[in-house]
């Protein structure tokens, strides 16, 4: 897969071939569920799903950072942030799928964490 970003057409066209709905009810659907879990997020609710991972909203506290251009100190006020955290299941797929790509890539990404 590399550096490809999956789309939401690209999430529809999966619907649609494995699934065997129309595209523009497959579209509908994709729509529908990211719908439906942003409606949820912006409520403050989690929302989890089973083997892949739970959206989440964090609240951040004020804290001060720095501008990286002048060093000049300036207050970042309190906000609520979504975030995602991958459950076991999505955290061993994705380290099989890492070793079964063969030692040719490790240095790059031991070098990025």
């Amino acid at each position: 897969m590399g550096d490809r970003t999956v789309t939401r057409a690209d999430l529809a066209e999966a619907v649609f071939r494995k699934i065997g709905l129309s595209r523009s009810e497959s579209a509908y659907l994709v729509e529908s569920i990211l719908e439906e879990i942003c409606t949820t997020i912006a409520r403050g609710e989690a929302v989890k799903i089973s083997s892949f991972g739970s959206f989440l909203v964090r609240a951040k506290n004020e804290r001060v950072g720095r501008n990286p251009k002048t060093g000049e100190e300036v207050p970042i006020s309190p906000r609520r942030v979504a975030v995602f955290k991958p459950s076991n299941v999505m955290k061993d797929r994705i380290l099989e799928a890492h070793e079964a790509r063969g030692p040719s890539e490790e240095p790059a990404l031991k070098a990025a964490e």
